[in-house]
């Protein structure tokens, strides 16, 4: 049985979580806070970051992307990814536009952690740029479709519903919902899969310091 390393708000370890679900993979949840000095994340980890999917073989994969990517050749059935070269394509777009909203959703995150000297008014400004902006494109791209891509559930129905959730709960300032009814309701029709409401991200409570 794999075993999944996660932190519980973590919406790179959610995607995984949601895709082996969504795949009927067994696995054991294994919940660390990666910032804590007691972590195990560096011993299966190089970057020191997570999700880690642990193997029965004591092989590791990371890096979220990498994970499903490696989860939909190892186990492809049921199909997350369309099957023809466009449509993969357009998955995969989309999937680096959510992780690059993510990715400075994050750094903002911890920028405004920071004490109020030490932070920089122009980091921060940068990072809101590529918010604003990713976000502007995924809903550009969504368009009305009632999935990111074709008709059907794929890896980015999971990433743009991953990162959406997500900023409710770290980035609640960022008015995405009023700007954007279209992802409000992809957003709230992907929270009702069983994937999604087996997943919902919670806070967890740092002991070490970190910034």
């Amino acid at each position: 049985m794999y075993r999944l390393i996660s932190a519980t708000p973590s919406p790179y370890a959610r995607k995984v979580r949601i895709a082996l679900a969504e795949k009927g993979i067994a696995f054991e949840l294994l919940t660390e806070v990666p910032w804590d000095s007691t972590t195990r994340t560096p011993h299966y980890n190089p970057l020191e970051k997570l999700p880690v999917l642990l193997c029965d073989d004591g092989t590791s994969v990371y890096e979220s992307r990498y994970i499903l990517e490696w989860l939909e050749l190892k186990h492809p059935t049921p199909r997350l990814t369309p099957a023809d070269v466009d449509g993969l394509l357009a998955v995969k777009r989309f999937e680096v536009l959510a992780d690059g909203v993510c990715d400075a959703a994050v750094l903002l995150f911890w920028e405004r952690a920071r004490e109020p000297e030490q932070r920089s008014a122009e980091w921060a400004a940068r990072q809101q740029r590529k918010v604003e902006g990713g976000l502007r494109e995924i809903s550009r791209l969504l368009g009305n479709g009632g999935y990111c891509v074709g008709d059907s559930f794929t890896l980015a129905d999971v990433a743009v519903g991953s990162l959406l959730r997500w900023l409710e709960i770290r980035a609640a300032d960022i008015p995405w919902r009023r700007e954007y009814s279209n992802l409000a309701a992809l957003s709230d029709r992907l929270e009702e899969r069983a994937s999604f409401r087996d997943t919902v991200p919670f806070a967890q409570t740092f002991r070490d310091k970190v910034v």
